[in-house]
């Protein structure tokens, strides 16, 4: 079998954590410098085909917007004290900020001052893409600890006509039938909501060794991204047989598996034959969450599913500063990466298969199978998947269906299959 090799889990690990931790500086936005060096960083690690898209751009019912930079942001007060700085934290400035330069008293400045009232200690994540505003964010405790005032109101920032970046990572495989797998470099300093993602899949990608399926790997900013991929794309996403977006992969939650608009798809049914011998939770399908939403607008309706641990807004960390190095865990990238390595395995190893000897159970053990089976612990195992594959194997069920009706591990039946095929008792059909 072929496909994504599976890799020491400790180790793996820590090394994604070691790129989370690389990245987590880094200013990003849904356009602008903090992408660019986001993705010579994923660059190291892999060959990236980068895409520039001029501001402007038509790209389906959106216009690509101006690119945003950001050099420096503060609150100064009196003395001369940063009381709120960017250079701390890349939270503390509303996304897409316009500059400005003024004295201002707090009443005058507080309406561009957001805080998490519930959650003192914390300093929200916000933005405002397609507005024209500008804003601070910071901790309750912060803003009560503030004097009147006056302030010194500083953000050193442009939107200018520029580009929107966004970058493919492909995995040539001996079909150009492709598993696409998605995920956003859009966010600044927020550890799980974004560059886990972006690890495991860079992980899985270095993983994956003489795949049947070609990989494509999209690492790009949310929503305005896919939407970019997708107008640039249109001819080629036919090709698209199975797609996953990634987010939220390294909590200490359980795998979370949402459905793609289909529901019943291949990725879906893959995803939930996998995941059901781990704690997990599988969602219906909502137009609402990461950007499957937009892979599985009418329009295109591919068979996009989302692979998250704690789904989008479902922990408290979520968009605020407490999204951080400490609450990405090794162990919980090595286990979302070893289920998604797992389900990939599947979509890549499902054949169709005949039987060359059906009328009756063929004799196994002259054939050499039974004895083949001797000594394993997982014996009555493997002989099950035989005779399942054999029974099975009329050229109109799958290994994933047969999976699904034996409720025995696919990886089982790979390996039966593969062995009746090496005796002559089967034929692949498809």
């Amino acid at each position: 079998m072929t496909g994504p090799k599976m890799t020491g889990p400790r180790m793996t690990g820590a090394k994604m954590h070691e790129l989370v931790a690389r990245l987590y500086p880094l200013c990003r936005s849904i356009t602008g410098d903090g992408v660019r060096a986001t993705l010579d960083v994923v660059g190291e690690h892999l060959p990236l085909t980068v895409h520039e898209v001029p501001t402007g751009t038509e790209v389906l019912d959106w216009t690509v917007p101006e690119e945003w930079n950001i050099r420096d942001a503060y609150i100064k007060d009196a003395s001369g004290r940063r009381v709120v700085d960017f250079r701390r934290s890349n939270l503390h400035v509303v996304g897409y900020s316009v500059p400005i330069s003024a004295t201002m008293t707090l009443d005058e400045l507080r309406p561009h001052l957001h805080t998490l009232p519930e959650q003192p200690e914390l300093v929200p994540y916000r933005t405002s893409y397609y507005a024209r505003t500008w804003g601070f964010c910071l901790s309750q405790n912060t803003l009560d600890a503030m004097g009147e005032g006056p302030y010194e109101v500083v953000i050193d920032s442009t939107l200018t006509a520029g580009h929107l970046t966004y970058a493919e990572h492909v995995v040539p495989g001996r079909s150009d039938d492709e598993i696409m797998i998605s995920c956003h470099v859009c966010h600044p300093s927020l550890a799980n909501d974004n560059l886990a993602g972006i690890a495991v899949a860079v992980a899985l990608a270095r993983s994956l060794d003489r795949p049947r399926h070609t990989y494509r790997f999209l690492f790009a900013p949310g929503t305005i991204g896919a939407i970019t991929w997708l107008s640039r794309n249109r001819d080629r996403v036919g090709r698209i047989k199975h797609g996953l977006t990634l987010a939220c992969a390294g909590d200490p939650g359980q795998l979370t598996y949402k459905r793609s608009r289909r529901d019943d798809a291949a990725i879906d049914r893959a995803a939930l034959h996998v995941l059901k011998g781990r704690s997990h939770r599988v969602l219906p399908f909502s137009p609402y969450g990461y950007d499957e939403r937009q892979f599985c607008s009418p329009g295109f309706d591919l068979p996009f599913g989302s692979l998250t641990r704690t789904p989008y807004a479902g922990y408290p960390e979520y968009h605020t500063s407490g999204d951080d190095l400490e609450f990405v865990t090794p162990a919980a990238l090595a286990d979302t990466l070893e289920a998604l390595q797992q389900i990939t395995g599947v979509l890549d190893g499902d054949r169709t298969y005949l039987n060359l000897s059906p009328y009756g159970e063929p004799q196994l053990g002259r054939r050499g199978l039974y004895g083949s089976l001797g000594g394993r612990s997982d014996t009555k195992q493997a002989q099950l998947a035989m005779l399942w594959v054999l029974n099975l194997s009329d050229g109109e069920h799958s290994l994933l269906d047969v999976a699904e009706r034996s409720d025995l591990p696919f990886a089982a039946l790979r390996e039966a299959a593969d062995a009746l095929l090496a005796a002559g008792l089967v034929k692949e059909t498809a």
